[in-house]
């Protein structure tokens, strides 16, 4: 597969038919992305489950962190990489092994995040691989979420969009609440 672009209605299918997610690399810290994406996440519906060697055992956002995918508890469908290019081709590794145990389905690297060993590895593994995107991002962009907050409009306004600035309906997505 290209990685340069992804349709939306990859993207649209991959979130809406996959509900739970190791995030790897997940921050406690209230000001790092993993955590704003974590949040938006869950209160979203999706069951997203923290994956920090230096953090387990606690907790972020009242979900238990893991030291690594070994540890964690199924179903996993997608493994979003919160980790440099180069840790990703070890967390795909990781993925792979564990893929048939947590019914992994998606490897999803974040933005500023490609590593074209790891996405070959991957879909020779019969993973799908997003590459340099948040799944943050992508939901509130099809579902026009961030239309309504003036983001990509050229201008601020209160009033919800018919569709968002892609044509797509909210319901593309779906909510999982």
């Amino acid at each position: 597969m290209a990685h340069e672009n992804y349709s939306d209605d990859l993207i649209a299918s991959i979130l809406r038919e996959n509900t739970s997610i190791a995030m790897v690399g997940a921050s406690a810290n209230t000001s790092r992305p993993s955590y704003f994406a974590m949040k938006y996440l869950l209160g979203k519906g999706y069951r997203v489950v923290p994956v920090n060697v230096g953090l387990a055992g606690q907790q972020i956002l009242g979900q238990t962190v893991y030291a690594s995918l070994a540890d964690v508890p199924p179903p996993i469908q997608i493994v979003d990489i919160f980790r440099n290019s180069e840790a990703a081709l070890e967390v795909t590794r990781e993925a792979i092994a564990q893929k048939d145990r947590l019914g992994i389905r998606v490897i999803w690297m974040q933005l500023g995040v490609r590593n074209d060993q790891a996405a070959a590895e991957a879909e020779a593994a019969g993973l799908t691989v997003i590459m340099n995107r948040c799944p943050k991002i992508e939901y509130g962009r099809l579902s026009g979420e961030i239309g309504w907050a003036g983001v990509s409009t050229g201008r601020i306004s209160s009033a919800r969009p018919k569709l968002s600035p892609l044509g797509v309906q909210s319901h593309l997505i779906g909510d999982k609440t």
